[in-house]
């Protein structure tokens, strides 16, 4: 199978932009090569445009999560979208000969990713951005290998690796002693050690047990009075057409928001109040139910928070909100993430400033267009916008046709 061209062989037609002597490099430039960036570079370029993907393919998902995890989506919501859905995790571990499992592990998603890019062929540079800056109706982009490129659209599929969440109480401590779950720290290196996780959703309860299963000594600390579980009414999915009226095939978020969080132009049109309140909900902290018997040796403390965390030698002193103290070697946050745009070191002060935001995320309109002509945030970033949907790699089919509709549609008729 000649997964290079596959994609753009099945073009109808072209909507490239005719080339004139000043005219840019590139229609588009997607930044990131995640899920979110590798779809929307194939679906972009299957569309006759010409695109360029920057960024090493699959890279937070390989270094910064750790070996061993499992996907909690189910697999049919694992796929990343092509325009044909010939490249779906099936056919890539059909492709491989790898036994599919019920849940798929990290390192088999990975090489699906590194599989699927090779549909870009020489559309994807391995290089990241520096910087963007934008004159007129062009932008230019900065890389790190020491050239430049100009596009008349930016597509910004960078993830959420800049967005970790740290509690204010463990700012003033060194790395070495406080890490967050996705920080690529190897969990080999805490055998025998004492490490208190703190969080209660899936990354934090997923930590804890490869670490108590690596031999390390485990808490789970939770400001929730007790753990949550995904899919704990299990009888709701089997009542056949009542189910599906439920339950998207997504598998993002609680009977009847499951279904509007399917129809992602619907949520955006949802009052803002309303929406957060149904994507919180969606994806409130909760761990999957098959890590249960896997945290018989963690010891779970739930309703309690840390107050104050002091270093002292090779050992963390905690107090907590009920009194207690305990002494640890290492803590381990699972806080999530912050979407914060001014994060981005590729993103100017001035061009962040001019994005029109909802608390740090873009403020995203069709085709996860912003209020700068031109540019546009898929993934994470427009979850605020589009609902949670588009914290999940099942989100990628939505955002990959919505995004190359909307590009299609509205093409940069001149350069000025």
């Amino acid at each position: 199978m000649n997964t290079a061209t596959s994609a753009s062989d099945g073009a109808k037609g072209s909507v490239r932009t005719p080339k004139t002597p000043n005219s840019p490099d590139y229609d588009v430039v997607v930044i990131g090569a995640g899920p979110y960036g590798l779809s929307a570079g194939v679906h972009l370029q299957a569309k006759g445009l010409s695109v360029r993907v920057f960024g090493e393919p699959m890279e937070f998902w390989a270094t910064k999560m750790p070996a061993g995890m499992l996907l909690r989506s189910p697999r049919v919501a694992s796929n990343i979208s092509d325009p044909t859905s010939a490249f779906t995790l099936n056919a890539y571990e059909a492709a491989s000969g790898i036994e599919p499992r019920v849940r798929t592990p990290l390192e088999t998603f990975v090489e699906y990713g590194r599989w699927f890019q090779h549909q870009l062929s020489s559309c994807l540079e391995r290089t990241a951005v520096l910087a963007i800056r934008k004159e007129k109706s062009v932008f230019t982009l900065h890389l790190e290998n020491g050239k430049s490129v100009t596009s008349r659209r930016v597509v910004v599929a960078a993830g959420v690796g800049p967005f970790q969440r740290k509690p204010a109480v463990f700012d003033h401590l060194p790395p070495a002693q406080v890490s967050h779950c996705y920080e690529g720290r190897k969990i080999a290196e805490f055998r025998g050690k004492r490490v208190a996780v703190i969080g209660a959703g899936q990354s934090a309860l997923e930590s804890a047990a490869l670490l108590a299963e690596a031999g390390s000594e485990v808490e789970v600390i939770a400001r929730i009075a007790a753990l949550r579980w995904i899919g704990m009414h299990p009888r709701l999915h089997h009542l056949g057409p009542i189910s599906k009226m439920m339950y998207s095939s997504h598998d993002v978020g609680p009977a009847g928001i499951s279904r509007l969080v399917a129809w992602p132009n619907l949520m955006r049109r949802v009052p803002l109040g309303l929406r957060d309140k149904m994507r919180k909900r969606a994806v409130r902290s909760a761990g999957a139910p098959w890590l249960m018997p896997r945290l018989t040796a963690v010891k779970i403390s739930t309703g309690r928070a840390v107050e104050s965390a002091e270093s002292r030698g090779d050992e963390l002193h905690l107090k907590l909100s009920d009194g207690s103290e305990r002494r640890v070697h290492h803590v381990l946050l699972g806080t999530g993430y912050r979407v914060d745009l001014s994060r981005y070191g590729f993103l100017p002060a001035e061009m962040a400033a001019n994005i029109g935001q909802l608390d740090g995320y873009p403020d995203l309109g069709a085709g996860f267009t912003t209020s700068i002509p031109g540019l546009h945030f898929i993934g994470a970033a427009a979850a605020r916008s589009f609902g949670p949907l588009l914290y999940f790699v099942a989100g990628t089919e939505f955002a990959s046709r919505e995004l190359t509709s909307h590009i299609v549609r509205n093409p940069v008729k001149s350069f000025q």
